[in-house]
């Protein structure tokens, strides 16, 4: 793909991973970043403290590159708490308590895999042999949840799906939730494997629809049919 010297100059700044940035580069060069990148601005002229810190706002993509992912694990934004948010949808910091959400994961891989819960919720590991923690939504205002929704992160995301969905074949995508459903309609079934659930959160995950949904270990047995290495989803002490 050839970029005039500008739209080169352009796509450099953006601190993302090379095979995204190629793939990305119709967003990444269009007004819809544009207008994304000056909300960004704004908030920081404000003094808004943002989370993630910003050279973890790509980490999903920078983490998981185009052609190592195998699992997409879809999330909504990033945790709103000091500390918390690491760029990967779901995970925290070392050091960080297990949110909610989290804890209800661990549960469900412990009663679909026998992993033993583990003592820390830094999903690196997953992201690291191709699981794809994509929040929505990619910065959020402290103590302010949802409060970066609808200003060009959601467009972007799809463009990361669609290029999944157009560009890679067997992809498990997990989508907890009627958020995460909504937005994986856009999902071709015939070449990728579309798991659906409750989201974990206690709320949602109480009423059912959460706990029982094996995720994990259908999401491996599918790789393995597709002679794909499947996830080590034991994560380090």
């Amino acid at each position: 793909m050839q970029f005039t010297e500008q739209q080169h100059d352009k796509l450099s700044k953006v601190q993302l991973d090379e095979s995204w940035k190629i793939s990305l580069s119709d967003f990444l060069l269009g007004e819809k970043m544009d207008r994304l990148r000056h909300f960004l601005l704004q908030q920081k002229l404000a003094e808004k403290t943002i989370y993630p810190p910003s050279k973890l706002i790509f980490n999903a993509l920078n983490t998981t590159p185009l052609s190592s992912v195998k699992v997409v694990i879809l999330g909504q934004d990033p945790y709103h708490g000091p500390n918390q948010a690491n760029g990967l949808s779901f995970s925290v910091q070392r050091g960080v308590a297990l949110p909610p959400s989290l804890r209800n994961i661990f549960h469900e891989l412990y009663t679909d895999l026998a992993i033993p819960v583990s003592r820390h919720g830094d999903l690196s590991k997953w992201a690291e042999q191709g699981v794809l923690l994509l929040n929505s939504v990619l910065t959020v205002e402290a103590g302010q949840p949802t409060s970066h929704q609808k200003q060009g992160w959601e467009e972007f995301t799809d463009a990361v799906i669609d290029v999944l969905n157009e560009q890679r074949e067997h992809v498990v995508f997990i989508l907890w939730g009627a958020y995460a459903q909504r937005k994986g309609q856009r999902i071709d079934r015939t070449r990728h494997l579309v798991l659906s659930a409750a989201h974990p959160s206690p709320l949602a995950a109480n009423r059912g629809g959460f706990f029982g949904c094996k995720v994990f270990s259908k999401s491996n047995h599918y790789l393995k049919q597709h002679g794909i290495e499947p996830i080590d989803w034991q994560l380090d002490a």
